[in-house]
This record gives C-alpha cells, sequence and structure tokens, in this order.
C-alpha cells in the first residue's frame, strides 16, 4: 500500500540489502521500483533519437514541462522538480546507439548529448516517500546494439574516479563507460564538465539546502543508465560526497541504485571497491531472456544485489526473437508489475497500463488493439510554415535556465 512507502523506505531503499523482499517480491518493494523505473523512462520519452533534426542528441522539453510532457504526473502520487539536466560527450569515437549524432551540418552539439536529470522531491512527494529523496536518472540507449562490437570495450584502470591505496587491486572499467562519465569538451555551451562533475556539483548544492532534513539519494537507470547510476553512485560513496555537514553533525546519507537491463561494468577488483562501501545499496533488476546484462562476456564481474524477473511468464506478451522485446525499459515495468516469484506465476497486481508495452514495440498481443510504437510526436516533429511548407522542428524552446537553481518549486 502507498501509505506504507513512507513509514518503509529505509528497507525498500537496500537498508537490509532487500533481504526477504524479493522472492516473493514485495508489494512495496513492486510499486517502488516501478516509481524509480518511471523516472528513468521519461528519459527515454524526452530524448531526440531523430539524427534527421538539427538538435539530435537534446532533450525536447525544458526541466519545468519535462515530468508533464512525458505523461510522468497524471495520477503519480510521487512528485519532483527537476533542478538540473546532465550532459555528457565522449573522446573516443562510440557507438551511435550511446552518443547520438546529428546529420544536420547545423547542429551545435556534434559530440554532446543529454543524457538525463536531476530532481529533488516537492513537500508533497516528501509525504509520500518518508523523505526528501534526490533522483539522479540517467537515459538509456534506444539505437540497435551489435552486441560483439559495441560492447567490446577494453578494461581501463579507474584510479582517477576510484583512487586505492593497494596497487595490486586497481578497479579496472570499461572504457566506454568511463569515457561518457568523466570526458569534458570545453567547447560544449552545454558541459564544459564532465557528467561527473555535473552530477556532483549539484548534488553538493542540494545536500546544502536540505542539510535540516532527512535526505537520500538515489540512482535510477536502464541500459546504459544502470551503467552511469552504479558509477555515479559509487564515485559518490567512494570519495566520501555523501555527508552532510550541519552544525556540529555530520551524517552520511543513504545512497541506492536502482539498475534496470544493466550491462557489466568492471573487473573483479572494481566489485572489490564497491563492495567495500556497506552504506552503497544496488539492486539489479535482470530479465532472463534480456541478454544485455550478461555483456560484456569476458574479464567482467557483476555488482549489486539481483532481482530476476521472466517477461517470457506474462500471458499479455507475444514471444519473439527480437532481443528489444525483452530489453526494453517498459517490458521490465511490466515485468515488475506482474511477476511473484521464482515459480513463474505472472498476474499483475497493480493498475499498470499494458498499452505501454507498445510505447515503443509491438511486444503486446494484438488482441488487447493496442498499435505497435505508438508513441511520437505530432506528425513526426514536422511544423507548418507559414508559408504552407512543411519543416522539422523539435527545438526545445526554453522556459528555464539550465542553470537557474530555482528552489521555489519545492512547495
Amino acid at each position: 500500500m502507498l501509505e506504507d512507502i513512507p513509514k518503509r523506505w529505509e528497507v525498500l531503499s537496500g537498508q537490509n540489502k532487500w533481504k526477504g523482499l524479493l522472492d516473493p517480491l514485495d508489494s512495496d518493494l513492486r510499486r517502488y521500483l516501478i516509481h524509480y523505473g518511471e523516472m528513468a523512462q521519461v528519459g527515454y520519452d524526452a530524448f531526440n533519437w531523430d539524427r534527421k533534426s538539427e538538435y539530435c542528441g537534446d532533450c525536447y522539453y525544458p526541466k519545468s514541462q519535462i515530468h508533464a510532457r512525458t505523461g510522468y504526473l497524471k495520477a503519480n502520487p510521487f512528485r519532483y522538480n527537476v533542478t538540473k539536466y546532465i550532459y555528457a560527450t565522449a573522446s573516443i569515437k562510440l557507438p551511435l546507439c550511446f552518443i547520438v549524432r546529428s546529420l544536420s551540418k547545423k547542429a551545435s552539439r556534434v559530440q554532446t548529448n543529454w543524457m538525463g536529470y536531476i530532481a529533488v522531491a516537492t513537500d508533497e512527494g516528501k509525504a509520500m516517500l518518508g523523505r526528501r529523496d534526490i533522483v539522479v536518472a540517467w537515459r538509456g540507449t534506444l539505437q540497435p546494439y551489435e552486441w560483439a562490437n559495441d560492447f567490446d570495450f577494453p578494461l581501463e584502470s579507474g584510479v582517477k574516479v576510484f583512487p586505492v591505496t593497494d596497487s595490486k587491486h586497481v578497479p579496472r572499467i570499461g572504457s566506454g563507460w568511463l569515457d561518457v562519465y568523466t570526458a569534458s569538451d570545453a567547447m560544449s555551451p552545454y558541459d564544459t564538465s564532465s557528467a561527473r562533475e555535473q552530477v556532483q556539483a549539484e548534488l553538493k548544492r542540494l545536500l546544502e539546502v536540505y542539510k535540516n532534513e532527512e535526505v537520500s539519494i538515489t540512482f535510477t537507470g536502464h541500459s546504459l543508465g544502470g551503467v552511469m547510476s552504479t558509477l555515479a553512485a559509487a564515485d559518490l560513496v567512494h570519495s566520501r560526497k555523501n555527508k552532510i555537514e550541519a552544525g556540529l553533525q555530520s551524517k552520511q546519507v543513504p545512497i541506492t541504485v536502482f539498475a534496470f537491463g544493466c550491462p557489466r561494468i568492471g573487473d573483479q577488483d572494481f566489485k572489490r571497491t564497491v563492495n567495500s562501501h556497506k552504506d552503497l545499496n544496488i539492486l539489479r533488476i535482470v530479465n532472463v531472456p534480456d541478454v544485455a546484462p550478461n555483456y560484456p562476456l569476458f574479464l567482467y564481474a557483476e555488482v549489486g544485489e539481483v532481482l530476476q524477473i521472466n517477461t517470457l511468464n506474462s500471458t499479455y506478451l507475444k514471444r519473439s526473437l527480437n532481443w528489444r522485446n525483452y530489453h526494453n525499459l517498459e517490458i521490465y515495468l511490466h515485468g515488475i508489475a506482474g511477476m511473484q516469484d521464482k515459480s513463474g506465476v505472472f498476474r499483475l497486481e497493480i493498475g499498470r497500463d499494458v498499452s505501454l508495452v507498445n510505447k515503443g514495440l509491438d511486444a503486446l498481443k494484438d488482441k488487447y488493439l493496442v498499435p505497435s510504437t505508438w508513441r511520437c510526436l505530432a506528425n513526426s516533429g514536422m511544423v507548418q510554415m507559414d508559408d504552407g511548407t512543411w519543416k522539422l522542428d523539435v527545438h526545445r524552446y526554453e522556459d528555464d535556465d539550465d542553470d537557474d537553481d530555482d528552489e521555489s518549486t519545492n512547495k
């Protein structure tokens, strides 16, 4: 029940590493996971993937509108205000499924992509969540992967992010992951600093604003977003930047990661580094037929606790050989909504609309009469000009400043 979440939020956020909550799946945790998964889904729904657009790689909506324009707000009691957009770049050549580039010669951010957002619970949201929750939501990847090639990253020393005293156990991380997280571009008008620096600066600001309240930080993401969530959370704890200094008192802010369909990130020494931080709680949600969490195949190790779902047990979905039908985030959220336990019983426990499955796929059985891939911009982003001609125009018209620290909307 929703009214129990404020009382149980610490347990639901992994205080006891989710012992006794995963099999069978706890009803409050089910709703909790869907909530954070939906916050990650906003990143997909708001991202401009169209390479024909001059603004490919950007977000469609300003911070003040992103939750409303993506449908997150309706019938949702968990209210947040978005305070910061995250941008990332790459210093090495990465597959298009990670950093998307516009085909337009006018494009201003050739190597820069919008990667997600930071949001803080409003007073209304705080009442429903039991504390002032700060969410870092990372977008994932939508373009098709070529698994053998796109995840074939050489392992690279992560010592600059995770300094360690034992030189024999330096954590190594996939070079592609590390690059998206740490690369910066001095010429970019949006991220002259790295994604890492942007996130840490905004979290520092918010922890100062809410230092006299009970606060949590929750990282959420799917696929690449799960990787970024894990790296950023582990980095924050490893560098001890999850502390609040209030007067003479110092307290640790609990850090939780919900990583959906997340590939492997680093080696055994990275796992050892992550596991050394007992106040870092990571839950990976893995769909049995999804191959992504099993890559890269060699030299990598998995971190965190695991909730295993299996959407093959859903009576609502078509059987498919298309890997996207098992990796898609909406498929994951459908699986969480119906999973009972490891016995394979599937029964929708909460009123999550099954039509969401077909938002970007043709995965729902035809008898439910929901068109496939139904979510798109009006006229695919084409706008009629005054002279009667049509033009692709999906620019994000700003009504707020990306660097504006607006604290007045937490009411």
